[in-house]
């Protein structure tokens, strides 16, 4: 893969800390900053994907009753999951 360089300004404690930050780890500097941005990109992707499945769990049933349990199955004809606190809720 081809590298691009970046110039960035941070203050002298910042960059001393990333210095210290990567000697700590073994690492070059930029690849202690990479490993940053890397890490910080996969977590934006985590929470969205956290998000989506609690929003998911929480509206299984509104899709359930809407679209069916299966692909075709439409409106009224799904079974209604049941729902937190009720018999038979997991």
């Amino acid at each position: 893969m081809a590298k691009t360089q970046l110039n960035v300004r941070v203050d002298e404690a910042t960059a001393e800390a990333a210095r210290e930050r990567a000697l700590q780890r073994g690492v070059s500097m930029n690849r202690y900053i990479e490993e940053l941005v890397l890490k910080d990109a996969g977590e934006v992707g985590q929470t969205f994907v956290d998000a989506a499945a609690d929003f998911m769990k929480r509206y299984e049933h509104v899709f359930a009753e809407e679209f069916g349990p299966e692909p075709g199955v439409g409106r009224g004809r799904a079974a209604t999951p049941a729902r937190e606190g009720q018999p038979g809720a997991t």
